[in-house]
């Protein structure tokens, strides 16, 4: 048996896995990801979750998703504008082929593929290492390796919180009553005890995405077909075209993960968590059966506007950023095991609090305010049958509707009892109603790079996570070099803005300038850091972005169209400046701006106004 000594040990597999080794190794931390097939990035390549949800808005796109979404939209030859399900959209080999390029990049970093975790070892409250099997064509020709951990730092990067359950920490699966925090969505105690469908959705049901590929002209009205079952329902409440142009990516492929009586696999999730691997093989089998039929489906009802695509090599196993196979490498996990850490984000602290407010409450935990990623997903949950009643954390903003933003606390990240053990992906310490808010891959993409970096800083500093200063990493993540990431939801200014990182530094030092609308203080003026120049208007050129004139209306909605001489668009924005101007728009008037125009939305997508 081989021996190996890494300060900092990612268990991969999920994108805050990358994420997390990826910032360990910038910061100047030997580091090891382990992943346990030939792709790396999770949800956002390997998983073919190729349409990001939430982070939307430039305030929101800070951190190493900012920095992969504008390398996403300098890759694609055709842009990102191509769906109706998200803002942007990308297929699946650019976004892991970047995420490679960066890896390769970085000296201290060590990746290795394919590797199966065959035991975690523990001693009294630390990881003291792990055992794992590397494939025949390595270095140590398929024999066990043992990487030793105890002065390290473990990370567990997966979907399914895998390390987490090895490791003998503890965690929560499934639902939890309301009675237990109060969390307005969460169903009663007894419902729970006597009903049976929250023992047969322990989580939130996964999808197999499949990839389709458009071949030509959308099928007329009257010449759809009907869906047979089970998916029947697919088409009933946005029709045909609609369903299929949701997930659309460059090039005309279709990621295909739709919730409508569509690709969602519900029955029998509890062996997704069983060590037994047949079930869990069986299991995987029937959700890419499943997605196959759907898509198939589709093409039989589109009369072949949609057929699979040849997109991802036929095996996990297999390196290649190209294959014969419209199946995903890997199902896209929404919720697994979830660590149980310092702190627990639960769905009271994603809701905007008090009249006006647009933002939730910071959290604060033993008197510190710990904020190190943001998010503003709307929360969505998915089961079988009728949508689960959640409470309403959206707001118009730009013409569309957006999520309200919240914080995710550093403690969320660290075990309670196993001291040198944190949690980088969904695995993080929330609620099961929390969740279906802090599971995208924006927010885990920040909160993997947090995890990292708070890993490399307790071994420059001899402390364990539990021990690190946490104003110390908000910082270090603010002033990061490459991939600078806001801890704290400023809405008014966009990661371009040339304040943004003192901005983010004083409401740091003194959160009590972050008032409830999400801006600082007026008190902050004197030193230049007070509430923006409404003037200013200073978003950056864009791949792919043009030209649009026209005349420009609002309605009592707060929408807004631009009467083009090609026709009439509707006006969305994802900048603070451009939203403000819109707002004051009280009567039609010529417009000139400029933005990308995605015509499956359809929408303009308009960043500042023409000089």
């Amino acid at each position: 048996m081989q021996d190996e000594r890494y300060p900092v040990v990612v268990w991969g597999g999920g994108t805050g896995g990358v994420a997390a080794a990826l910032q360990a190794g910038r910061s100047g931390t030997a580091t090891l990801l382990l992943t346990p097939g030939a792709w790396l990035g999770g949800m956002v390549s390997a998983a073919g979750v190729c349409c990001p949800d939430g982070n939307e808005l430039t305030p929101w796109q800070t951190g190493l998703w900012g920095a992969l979404l504008r390398e996403l939209a300098r890759r694609e030859p055709e842009g990102l504008d191509h769906n109706w399900v998200s803002c942007f959209g990308y297929r699946p080999a650019t976004a892991e082929a970047i995420l490679r390029e960066w890896v390769a990049a970085v000296p201290q970093l060590d990746w290795w593929p394919n590797t199966r975790l065959l035991a975690v070892k523990r001693q009294q409250d630390r990881v003291e290492r792990l055992v794992v099997e590397r494939p025949a064509a390595s270095q140590y020709a398929g024999q066990p390796v043992t990487l030793h951990t105890r002065d390290g730092i473990v990370i567990d990067g997966s979907d399914r919180g895998e390390l987490i359950a090895l490791a003998g920490a503890g965690y929560r699966l499934g639902w939890e009553a309301k009675e237990r925090w109060q969390e307005p969505s969460a169903p009663t105690a007894g419902a729970i005890a006597t009903e049976s469908f929250f023992t047969e959705q322990p989580v939130q049901s996964p999808t197999w995405v499949a990839m389709g590929q458009l071949q030509h002209e959308a099928p007329r009205r009257g010449e759809e077909r009907p869906l047979p079952e089970p998916f029947a329902g697919a088409t009933a409440s946005f029709g045909l075209e609609r369903t299929i142009t949701y997930g659309r990516l460059p090039g005309g492929l279709v990621m295909l993960n739709w919730p409508l009586h569509g690709n969602d696999w519900h029955e029998g999730l509890a062996a997704a968590f069983n060590p037994d691997q047949g079930r869990q093989r069986a299991l995987e089998r029937a959700m890419q059966a499943h997605s196959l039929a759907f898509a198939t489906a589709l093409e039989q009802a589109s009369g072949g506007w949609i057929k699979l695509a040849q997109v991802y090599p036929r095996s996990v196993a297999e390196a290649s950023l190209q294959g014969p196979s419209p199946l995903a490498l890997m199902p896209y996990w929404r919720e697994g095991r979830r660590l149980k850490g310092l702190s627990t984000v639960i769905e009271q602290q994603l809701l905007p609090v008090g009249s006006g407010a647009r933002l939730a409450p910071l959290p604060w935990h033993d008197g510190t305010m710990e904020a190190v990623a943001v998010g503003n997903y709307a929360n969505d949950h998915h089961y079988p049958g009728d949508d689960w009643p959640l409470a309403p954390k959206s707001c118009p903003w730009g013409g569309r509707w957006t999520g309200t933003p919240f914080c995710i606390p550093f403690s969320a990240l660290v075990s309670r009892d196993t001291a040198n053990l944190m949690a980088a992906d969904k695995a993080i310490s929330t609620s099961h109603m929390a969740n279906g808010a802090t599971r995208l891959q924006p927010l885990v993409l920040n909160v993997g790079q947090a995890a990292g970096l708070a890993a490399a800083l307790c071994q420059r500093q001899g402390c364990l996570p539990a021990q690190l200063p946490v104003l110390q990493l908000q910082r270090a993540l603010v002033l990061d070099g490459q991939a600078p990431a806001g801890p704290l939801p400023l809405w008014d200014t966009p990661w371009h803005h040339p304040d943004w990182r003192q901005r983010q530094l004083a409401a740091l030092q003194d959160p009590s300038l972050l008032g409830g609308d999400g801006t600082l203080a007026a008190s902050t003026a004197a030193e230049g850091l007070g509430r923006l120049d409404p003037g200013w208007t200073g978003a950056p050129p864009e791949p792919h972005e043009r030209l649009w004139e026209g005349w420009l209306r609002s309605d009592t909605a707060g929408r807004y169209t631009l009467e083009t001489e090609s026709g009439a668009w509707p006006v969305i924005t994802l900048e603070p400046a451009l939203h403000r101007w819109l707002q004051q728009l009280e009567a039609p008037r010529a417009a000139r701006l400029v933005g990308c125009a995605n015509p499956w939305g359809p929408w303009l997508r308009l960043s500042r106004l023409a000089v």
